[in-house]
Formats: structure tokens, sequence, C-alpha cells
């Protein structure tokens, strides 16, 4: 069974502290979350957003610094990068790119562009780095 994408997006709805504003998200497809979500593995599937939640919390003191220094309104993104940080599914890019990197990036090199991804994981900064 895969992981509910609405349920997963309500979860990290529930964490306003590491999210832009709600005027300044975009991309409300969902293609993010729906790539990022396929890196879960199947064995990961069952309590995956509790994983999620307990994710956003032990890194909450990174995630509100990456909002700050790279979020909407930052000086990192007024060069137009840093695109996705503040938007609810990069919690769940992020918590992916710490428990399956490859699998992530092999995902997500399928269908989007890689540049976003190589842009939250410099922001991020990851314990593997995928990124050319």
């Amino acid at each position: 069974m895969a992981v509910d994408a609405t349920e997963v997006l309500a979860a990290a709805e529930r964490f306003p502290w590491a999210l832009a504003a709600p005027a300044a998200r975009h991309w409300p497809d969902g293609e993010f979350l729906y790539v990022a979500l396929r890196s879960v593995r199947a064995e990961e599937r069952t309590g995956y957003i509790e994983r999620l939640e307990a994710f956003v919390e032990q890194h909450r003191e990174r995630l509100e610094e990456l909002l700050r220094a790279h979020g909407p309104g930052s000086r990192a993104a007024s060069h137009g990068r840093y695109a996705l940080i503040g938007q609810p599914e990069t919690l769940v890019v992020r918590e992916r790119m710490e428990a399956n990197p490859f699998g992530l990036r092999s995902e997500w090199e399928k269908e989007l562009e890689t540049v976003f991804l190589d842009d939250l994981e410099f922001a991020w900064g990851p314990r593997i780095r995928l990124s050319r």
C-alpha cells in the first residue's frame, strides 16, 4: 500500500514554524511531493507519517534556520534559488534526503529538474551529497 499524499501533506501542514506563509507558497499540483513519496520504501510505509513528524520535531532548530536563511523573503531566495524552501512538501523531501537519499535522487531525476533538489541539498547539507 502506498503512502497517502493527502495525509502526508496534512501532517506537514501541522508544522507552521517550518513553512512559509500560505501566500508565499506555490506548486499546488503536488509533483514534488509525489516524487518524494515514491522514494519511501515498502518497509517504511507503515507509520511513515509518524516518522515524518518525528523527523520534523527532531530537526526543528535546523528547519527554522533554513527557512530564515533561504526561505521566501530571504536574500538567498531573492535570486530565484531555493524556491522549494518553506513549501510543506519539502519537509518530506528533506526527510527523504536523510532516510533514502539515493532513492530520492533516482526518482527525482526521472521527472523533475535536478536544480531544485540540488538547491535543497546544498541548503540542507545532508550527510550524503548526491549532486554532481
